[in-house]
């Protein structure tokens, strides 16, 4: 049975500096076998109104979808002869620290790499095809699930019907003269791991048509693949002892870099697939193009271009310094893969679009890789039992974006207030506001708000000043805090505040006036370690509970205190975090944490923007539309447009460098904006500084004059103290 193993790593402090990209599975490359008995040499498949699929035999059989408007034009075909969906038994482990994950592949059990399709049919209508017993799709997959797929969907609409197997190497070698011959006898008797499967294509609109691929139950047996295809007693197919045979376009893969399964890794599987009962890795495969570009994945820093790349799809930290040196490797040293790499980030997205007009996005919130390493096709790598999606059809990259975010939504317009000057971070108290208000206005700053995230108070630890993590305003490090924000809003001037996810444990905390942690226990809506206590988080130098934000009772409880914070003045905050749920969490609704991980910052979205929406609805006629409430998030996945209302990049080192630094915050702009994350912006100079001999990080001002050019042409100008601050000596500095 494939096992999970997950490792913490939050307080190892002595670490490889040089940590190895986790381990995972190559590229699996199967071949594809037909049935010439039920299978039609070529058709053309017509899908809804607006899409075709071409099903052709010539080298080995492929499928190519195109749109009606362009029928010559593919925009998605499988690979001539070889398999395209595949599908895998594995261990998993997973490294955890302080949100940073490596996910990694150890033990392969099962690898069905061969796929074998028996019928292609197509349902006009699925009040036709309603009445299917069992058998006709494979086990485990009756046609309620199918009736639940197609809800919505435009028929006619098309089903692949098949088996995907291994067989053993050492038998097939017998089997030469038909390797020659490429063809493989019907009544031939090998040993083979199976499954059956089934691929759906159906038209979800004018611009998208959707798939899905599932699998049955993964079996063992000395079986004629052929044989796999029917349940025991079903009719046997004529011919079956004729020598008739299956045109397949090579038996077996001989390129090194592909995996195939030997007779020893079948022996391990016939032991451990009595008791397994699903794959948990899932593949498909399709045609690149050599000189394709890949663009998008949602907010990338390090990359447009990920073609000859391997892309993980996880949201989490995005790291200091993210391969840039010596900075990586110092962090990497004293905290376990603090330091990142070119592909983590807080908001990716399984989305991509090239320079040929290709596009698609993947549904669900499963852990999936993009291989792109391969210069003829791509493979999706899942963690889990199905894929499903859809292919985007579109001529330029708007028309594309356009028709992702029909989907997955659009950010809404933002209130004129926030775009009418710039938002002046800063922390500090009261009198340290006021004093920075003056001195802009001597400059005459256009003003839209100060951001004050340390509104809630602070207290020192080892590492120095932080936030206390409990959503109220501290009326001792803000004394007057309404009359500030009375006077700041005389001048059109707005506060915005700080909220994340988590609860800090408040029982030292001299002046509060609630106890948030408290109040989340014993309401049971933090989530939970495995032994049901709430699951305290390690984050810096204090540990903190997380809302388990799966629990219906959550999003009321925290909307309520979103709106004492708007009462008290606030009209806009930074909705940080998202991006750490645990990966061994025990939630409220019982699913896999793993998955959930990814769903986690889009469900942290969602609280934010119904109350705003709440919020607005309430008061329509008692405030002008610029009087409307902004928050502002860094952790995403792909449907986060929906629900957020602007983004920003998280937290980038004051730097030049090309991973994490001014060049990064440029790549994620435009990176993010191809996957449909249209409002987003940076703290302008960085954030993350490093005071030490060497190296020593320190916004310079140069630096921070360029980062400022470079917002100005973003939707938002905001600035932020850097986390280790650096005082700049120029008497200009503060005009700009």
């Amino acid at each position: 049975m494939a096992s999970l193993k997950i490792t913490k790593k939050h307080h190892k402090h002595l670490n490889n500096p040089f940590p190895r990209t986790p381990k995972s599975l190559p590229f699996i490359a199967g071949n594809l076998y037909y049935n010439p008995q039920t299978v039609p040499s070529q058709q053309v498949f017509h899908i809804g109104n607006d899409f075709q699929i071409l099903w052709s035999c010539v080298n080995g059989g492929y499928f190519l979808v195109s749109h009606v408007s362009q029928p010559s034009r593919a925009i998605w075909s499988t690979i001539p002869g070889q398999a395209f969906v595949s599908a895998m038994m594995a261990d998993t482990e997973v490294e955890e620290s302080r949100g940073s994950y490596a996910i990694k592949d150890r033990k392969i059990h099962m690898v069905c790499n061969h796929q074998i399709v028996e019928d292609i049919k197509v349902i006009a209508e699925y009040d036709h095809y309603s009445e299917a017993k069992d058998h006709e799709l494979p086990s485990g997959y009756p046609g309620t699930d199918l009736r639940q797929t197609l809800k919505d969907a435009h028929y006619p609409v098309l089903i692949i019907t098949g088996c995907v197997f291994s067989v053993n190497r050492k038998r097939m070698k017998h089997q030469k003269s038909a390797t020659r011959e490429k063809s493989l006898p019907i009544d031939a008797k090998l040993p083979s791991n199976y499954a059956e499967y089934w691929v759906l294509f159906y038209q979800k609109n004018s611009h998208q048509i959707g798939f899905q691929v599932n699998y049955g139950k993964p079996k063992f047996d000395f079986i004629n693949p052929r044989n796999c295809l029917k349940p025991p007693g079903s009719k046997r197919y004529p011919g079956t002892s004729s020598g008739r045979v299956w045109r397949i376009h090579h038996l077996l893969s001989k390129r090194k870099d592909f995996v195939a399964v030997s007779s020893r890794e079948d022996e391990r599987a016939e032991e451990e697939v009595a008791n397994s009962t699903d794959f948990n890795r899932v593949c498909l495969t399709y045609v690149s193009e050599g000189d394709e570009k890949f663009y998008g994945f949602g907010e990338q820093f390090s990359h447009m271009d990920f073609k000859g790349k391997r892309v993980p799809i996880f949201v989490q930290e995005q790291g200091i310094g993210r391969g840039d040196q010596p900075i990586t490797l110092l962090i990497n040293l004293v905290s376990y893969r603090a330091g990142g790499d070119w592909s983590t980030t807080y908001a990716p997205s399984p989305f991509y679009m090239t320079s040929k007009m290709r596009s698609l996005y993947l549904e669900g919130y499963s852990y999936a890789i993009f291989d792109l390493t391969r210069q003829d096709r791509v493979q999706i790598q899942v963690h889990g039992t199905s894929i499903q999606g859809a292919i985007l059809h579109g001529n330029s990259p708007p028309e594309l974006i356009e028709t992702l975010t029909e989907t997955i939504g659009r950010l809404p317009e933002l209130p004129q207030w926030i775009t009418s000057g710039a938002v002046i971070g800063m922390q500090g108290g009261t009198d340290t506001v006021r004093n920075m208000w003056e001195m802009l206005q001597c400059y005459n700053v256009p003003i839209s708000a100060f951001w004050l995230q340390d509104w809630v108070g602070q207290r020192e630890t080892f590492i120095g000043s932080q936030l206390w993590w409990n959503w109220e305003v501290d009326t001792m490090h803000y004394n007057g805090w309404q009359q500030l924000v009375k006077d700041l809003s005389s001048q059109d001037i707005k506060v915005m505040a700080y909220c994340n996810p988590c609860l800090a444990p408040t029982d030292e905390k001299p002046n509060r006036k609630r106890n948030l942690f408290e109040e989340a226990k014993t309401l049971d809506i933090l989530v939970k370690d495995k032994n049901g206590q709430p699951y305290m988080v390690p984050n810096t130098a204090f540990d903190v509970g997380m809302l388990d934000l799966t629990h219906p009772g959550t999003g009321t409880w925290f909307k309520k205190i979103l709106q004492e914070m708007v009462d008290d003045g606030v009209r806009g905050w930074m909705a940080d975090f998202g991006e750490g749920l645990p990966v061994d969490a025990t939630l409220y609704s019982g699913e896999d944490p793993i998955t959930a991980h990814n769903r986690y910052p889009e469900l942290w979205a969602k609280i934010n923007r119904e109350f705003v929406e709440e919020w607005t609805s309430d008061r329509l006629d008692e405030e002008e539309p610029e009087e409307g409430l902004v928050f502002f998030l860094r952790a995403g996945y792909r449907d986060s447009p929906k629900w957020a209302m602007l983004f920003w990049e998280g937290d980038q080192m004051v730097s030049w460098q090309t991973n994490d630094g001014i060049k990064s915050a440029v790549v994620g702009l435009l990176s993010s904006g191809l996957s449909g994350y249209a409002l987003n912006h940076s703290d302008i100079g960085g954030y993350c500084a490093v005071n030490l001999p060497l190296p020593a990080y320190h916004r310079s001002e140069e630096l921070l004059f360029r980062w400022m050019e470079l917002s100005a042409f973003t939707i938002v100008f905001r600035t932020h103290e850097v986390s280790s601050p650096t005082y700049l000596s120029s008497h200009q500095t503060p005009s700009l």
